[in-house]
Order: C-alpha cells, then structure tokens, then sequence
C-alpha cells in the first residue's frame, strides 16, 4: 500500500460524517449519532464483492491507520472534556449535586450489572458484569443544556444541579473505568478476587498515578501560569497542553495500568479550572479533533463493528433490549431519586432524571474500552447507540412538556387577573 491510499478513506469519512453530522445536529439528535451512522454506511462497503474497494477501505494497514487516529481522537475528546469540567460549579449545588451523581451512579450501574448477570454466559464473571454496568454509568448532557438554554432555564435550581452533577458524573466514572480496566490486565482473564496480591497492586497503582498526575500537574500549572504572563494566547501554550495529554495517557496506561483515556482526563481537568489560558487551549483542541480525529474515532466504531448490527442472537437480543431499558430507567430513577431526596419537587426531581439521561460520546469510549479490554461482547455496540437515540429525542421532548404547563400558567395568569 502507497501512502498516498489513505487519503481516500480519510476523505469519504470526513465528508459523509460532516453530512451525517449536520443532518443529526438538525433533527435535534448529537453530531455523534450523525458520524456513527456515517461509520455504518461506509462498513456496508465491504459486503459489495468488488477486491480493490475492500483494500481501499478494509484492508489492513488501512485498518490499522484508522485504528491509530481513532485513539488519537478519544485522546483528544477525553482531554477537552476535562478541561471544560468547571469543577467551581458543584459549589453552586453542593451536596444535591453530590446525592444526585451518587444514586445516578449507583443505581444505572446496579442495574446493568443485574441484567448481565441474569444474561450471563459461559466464561463471564464479576468483573463482565460490572463493566456492563460502568457503561451505564456515563452521561452527556449536551442535548439537555441546548434545550434549557432554549428555555431560559440553565441557571434555573434544576439547571446548575444538572450541569454540576455531570461534572461529578464523569469524574466518579472514568475512576470506575480506571479500577475495573485496572483489574481486567491484573487477572489474567480469571475469577476476581479482591484479596489477591494482583487485585492490591492494582489499586496501589491507581492510587500512585492520582498522586503522581497531581503532583505533576501542579508543576505544570506554575509553568503555564508563567507562559501564559510572558506571552499570552501563544501556539506553545496549546502545543505544550497537547504533549502534556498525550504523556499522560501514555503514562497512565504503560505505567499505572489505568486507561488511557483516564489520563487524558485528569491532565484536562489539571490544565483547566483557574487558567486563563484555558479557554484558548480547549478552542485549540476542540478545533484539531472534531476536525478530523473525532469524526474518523466515531465513524471508526460504526465501520468495525457493522457485522454485529446483523449477527445478533436472539439471546442477546434479549439482553440488550433489556440493557437499553437499565440504561434509560438508571439515570431517571436514579438521578430523580437523589434530587427528591434533596428535597426538589416532584416536577423538578422527574426533570434532573430526564436532564441526566441523555448518553453521547462518553458511554461509547466507556464501551469501546471494555471491548478493547475483551470484558465486553462487541455486540453491545448496536443497543449502546439505540440508547444514544433514545434519550437524544426522548430527553428534548419530556423537558419540554414539563415546563410547557408552567408556560402556560404564565402566560394565562394576567388574563385570568384581569377576568
């Protein structure tokens, strides 16, 4: 293969994602759900018999190339999620924040752990089980902070709990991501067994890189305090954050055995917060890997795993369906619970549950990673992004029809003082 090959490939996934993308974004759903789609129908390629379409799109240096960019992608989108955590945002909330996140952890991940072990098959053990409940665990709420901003609610009780939930959402997930990754190398595909000498070097070593990536970071933010006072909005400074994402996640993986994308993480959260650089450097990142390495990871996904889509057992079937259920019932219970119990109104509690629903980019690098980890059956693929679509369209209309009443009153309420 001539190197000049790829460029095929990279030009029908970036233009058909970008259409797909934007006929999502349209239709009210993520621009994820556009690029997945967009993967799907490139992967239909390699059923049409024809050999040098098969080598253009599928063949293995390409596969490989396109593996590569992908996890330079999921890299990236890790990276800037980190830095777009506003960790002064759960002081807003405080504690209802924290009893929201917890019950929204702990009752999606409860859930999908129950329904893998009542599907379990031969081979699976603890650690299966909970991963298929981890995936629930990941949230997004991109598509619920469009619709409140279009409402005039973000700042509402029921939108700062929401917004300053997720950001506590995603820091307790990718920690149960990094453990349960952690134990997936250090068992060697066994029984897990929580007092073996393998299950305590794992959790020395998550424990390790948290203090390792802390103390690291603190030293990067006095240099980046000192660039950002010598030269501000420099290239260095994002060219810099970039290599800092890239050690860490490098480190974090071949040092630790904590994933990488966990790496990614916490250098962004890190590098973020206080700095006055931060926004630059997120426009910086958001601008490299949305315009080609996230569209290429997500479509990625889509063409690899299109034989799953067609080759589904009744069995699991079954249990997708069933795991499509856990995942949208455990946010809204879950979530809706943790706020009732925070003393929000019946109304207010079904509209956090609702908001923290919606899944996106977050739970497919969730079960990417338990499928690259082989604790997860690729065939989950297909019932993750029916939960994708579900909450996408299910969550704008539900919030809508919740203050759609309130609206009213609003609006009948000098009418009916005149009367």
């Amino acid at each position: 293969m001539e190197a000049f090959e790829i460029l095929l490939p990279l030009a029908v996934i970036l233009l058909l994602s970008k259409l797909m993308g934007l006929g999502a974004h349209k239709c009210g759903m993520p621009a994820v759900l556009g690029m997945l789609v967009a993967g799907i129908l490139i992967g239909l390629l390699q059923y049409i018999p024809w050999p040098p379409l098969q080598e253009a799109f599928f063949g293995e240096q390409v596969t490989f190339f396109l593996k590569v960019m992908s996890k330079i992608g999921v890299v990236l989108i890790m990276f800037s999620a980190g830095l777009g955590t506003d960790l002064k945002k759960l002081k807003q909330t405080g504690v209802a924040a924290i009893v929201i996140t917890s019950l929204g952890v702990i009752v999606p991940m409860g859930l999908g752990t129950l329904v893998a072990f009542l599907f379990r098959r031969p081979g699976e053990n603890a650690l299966n089980w909970l991963f298929y409940g981890a995936i629930l665990t990941a949230t997004s709420v991109s598509v619920t902070v469009a619709v409140l901003k279009e409402l005039g609610k973000l700042d509402s009780k029921v939108g700062t709990s929401i917004v300053a939930a997720a950001v506590i959402d995603d820091v307790i997930g990718i920690v149960i991501l990094s453990i349960l990754t952690g134990f997936s190398g250090s068992n060697g595909g066994g029984g897990w067994d929580w007092f073996s000498p393998g299950a305590g070097l794992v959790v020395i070593k998550i424990i390790l890189f948290f203090i390792a990536a802390i103390a690291v970071g603190v030293g990067l933010r006095k240099l980046f305090d000192l660039m950002e006072r010598k030269a501000p909005h420099n290239r260095r400074v994002p060219i810099i954050s970039l290599a800092a994402c890239f050690l860490y996640a490098y480190a974090a993986e071949k040092l630790f055995g904590v994933a990488d994308i966990t790496g990614a993480y916490i250098a962004g959260i890190l590098l973020g917060g206080t700095l006055s650089e931060t926004p630059y450097v997120e426009s910086k990142v958001d601008e490299m890997g949305y315009l080609i390495f996230s569209p290429i990871f997500f479509a990625f996904i889509g063409m690899s795993n299109i034989e799953y889509f067609a080759s589904i057992s009744l069995r699991f079937l079954g249990f997708g369906l069933v795991f499509v259920a856990a995942g949208l019932l455990g946010k809204l219970l879950g979530c809706g619970l943790g706020a009732k119990m925070c003393k929000f109104s019946f109304r207010d509690s079904f509209r956090v549950g609702i908001g923290m629903m919606v899944r996106a980019e977050v739970v497919l690098i969730c079960t990417e990673k338990g499928v690259a980890s082989g604790l997860v059956d690729p065939a989950i693929y297909p019932f993750v992004i029916v939960i994708i679509l579900l909450s996408s369209i299910l969550t704008p209309i539900l919030m809508k029809r919740s203050y759609k009443k309130e609206e009213q009153k609003l609006m009948s309420g000098p009418d009916a003082a005149s009367t």
